[in-house]
């Protein structure tokens, strides 16, 4: 056995408080529950416009000041196209993409790319794409990613009444999403999607 002097009580001390914020956190993340999505997704029932209501702030979406919207429709290859608009301070701007389906059994689960194809072999272009609240008459959507660091709120129209921004934020908020991050979006409401 060693011999600890003042220098190896703390290097043993030391080594106690890591282990114990090691289990402290650990115990955390098991506290936390894994962000689940709705049960069931009818694709084409979700294909179509949708109006960004509100977002957790994100570096792709910097320059956009308002009227952020979506465009999703189906392909023969089971795959959706994806464009994303919003008015920025020098005008509109667009980006087009990609999602495919992850998840056949839910089709909640979707991974999106922005990136051109020929990057599409790389894991890192795809983002998750988790449908995790959906309207009954899917009014409005609630997306977000399982390390809970994006979050969108999607309407059929500019503006959501306040009992569905409220059922939304519900939704976001028993996910374990720090709704306080939600910023809401400047919608004009007279543009098209």
């Amino acid at each position: 056995m060693w011999k600890l002097g003042a220098g190896g009580r703390w290097v043993r001390a030391t080594a106690l408080a890591v282990a114990a914020l090691a289990a402290s956190r650990a115990v955390h993340a098991q506290a936390v529950a894994a962000v689940r999505t709705v049960a069931s997704v009818d694709l084409d029932r979700y294909a179509g416009d949708w109006f960004e209501i509100a977002r957790f702030p994100n570096r792709f979406q910097r320059q956009c000041v308002g009227d952020v919207r979506a465009s999703y429709a189906r392909r023969a290859d089971g795959r959706l196209d994806v464009v994303n608009r919003c008015r920025t301070a020098d005008g509109d701007t667009e980006a087009r993409g990609v999602a495919r389906i992850v998840d056949q059994r839910t089709l909640a689960k979707l991974k999106v790319r922005f990136a051109p194809a020929w990057l599409s072999f790389l894991p890192a272009v795809w983002g998750d794409y988790w449908i995790i609240g959906l309207a009954p008459d899917y009014s409005w959507a609630v997306i977000g990613d399982p390390g809970r660091e994006y979050l969108w709120i999607l309407a059929r129209a500019p503006h959501l009444d306040d009992q569905s921004l409220a059922a939304a934020r519900a939704v976001a908020r028993d996910n374990g999403f720090d709704v306080n991050r939600l910023e809401l979006t400047p919608q004009s409401g007279t543009r098209e999607p």
